[in-house]
């Protein structure tokens, strides 16, 4: 069973910057993605960023792309995401997830191992 917990989020003003950290508690040979999704209140939950365990490649959202940078330390378990150029409309409960199967870019529904979620706010 894989354990996810995040840290990192805050209030940051409108160009600023964030970076989560989500720690694993084991990452077993089943899980081939981790990734961040987010949820704004009455949204539904969207894929922000996720990234091939094995080969480090990468998959963003289009609304994130050029300001956000997912990665990975296998030493630490841990996964990352570095948000740059903060929007209001990037607030929202951000959670960390992870699943196997060979394909990343699929749905929140797609995953199965799931934090607790950080609030990031950013004001205008």
């Amino acid at each position: 069973q894989v354990q996810l917990v995040e840290s990192g989020g805050g209030s940051v003003q409108a160009g600023g910057s964030l970076r989560l950290s989500c720690a694993a508690s084991v990452y077993t040979s089943s899980v081939n993605c981790s990734g961040w999704f987010r949820q704004a209140p009455a949204k539904a939950r969207e894929r922000v960023a996720t990234i091939y365990t094995g080969t480090l490649s990468t998959i963003y959202g289009d609304s994130v792309k050029g300001r956000f940078t997912i990665s990975q330390d296998n030493a630490k378990n841990t996964v990352y995401l570095q948000m740059n150029s903060l929007k209001p409309e990037d607030s929202g409960m951000y959670y960390c997830a992870a699943k196997g199967g060979p394909w990343c870019g699929g749905g929140a529904y797609d995953y199965n191992y799931w934090g607790q979620g950080t609030q990031v706010t950013v004001s205008s």
